[in-house]
């Protein structure tokens, strides 16, 4: 995937479903969910049960979708995320040899940083996209406006702390798109297989994001 490619997705869909998933099974109805809802850009953390299969299945399964995977740390879990078919990566933190194979490879990388001396490292060793987390600790969407004087040529994604409630304002701040993990999924409606619930709340996310301009 091109980085222009990736960079007009997320201008177009502006949001991203992060699924941590303790089951193989649960991580399914978690994607089926919020793709009924109309999200296309599902993140499975590597750190969910059966990380691999899972991608290669919601692949199959969600054509229109884009699946790719977080919580990578090390090269040997990229290289088997690409192998399992991922279509973007998530890191936590900055590591120069894993934005470079992961660019060797035609895959999106988004390192994640938080201070703007981490945020300029991972833009300047080739991110595709940098992952502010965790944004909320350090003042949450005026934190991302603030960033925006010095930085604003930098593609960033806001994680931690970031809600279907104020998603919007995060990408009215001048975040490229945002994403989203616990709230998009409440427990209640987990426990409860109550996977509408969860669609619609999918749905909400979609029409609050749809709203705002891109800058």
């Amino acid at each position: 995937m091109s980085e222009s490619f990736w960079l007009s997705t997320l201008k177009q869909e502006r949001a991203i479903a992060v699924i941590r998933a303790p089951t193989f099974e649960l991580g399914q109805q978690m994607a089926r969910a919020v793709a009924m809802g109309g999200m296309r850009l599902i993140e499975i953390t590597w750190n969910s049960d059966r990380a691999p299969e899972l991608i290669a299945s919601l692949r199959s399964e969600l054509p229109n979708c884009l699946v790719g995977t977080g919580t990578l740390l090390t090269r040997a879990q990229l290289q088997s995320a690409i192998a399992a078919g991922a279509q973007f990566l998530f890191t936590p933190h900055v590591d120069f040899g894993l934005i470079q194979l992961a660019l060797q490879q035609g895959v999106p990388i988004v390192p994640g940083a938080l201070s703007p001396t981490e945020i300029v490292t991972a833009w300047q060793a080739g991110a595709s996209s940098v992952k502010v987390f965790p944004v909320q600790a350090v003042g949450g969407a005026t934190y991302i406006r603030n960033l925006q004087g010095p930085l604003g040529q930098i593609p960033l994604i806001p994680t931690g702390g970031v809600t279907v409630e104020n998603a919007k304002d995060f990408l009215a701040a001048g975040a490229i798109a945002v994403g989203l993990s616990g709230n998009l999924f409440p427990a209640a409606a987990i426990q409860a297989g109550n996977w509408p619930a969860i669609a619609q709340q999918a749905r909400i996310l979609c029409q609050q994001v749809a709203n705002v301009s891109i800058s």
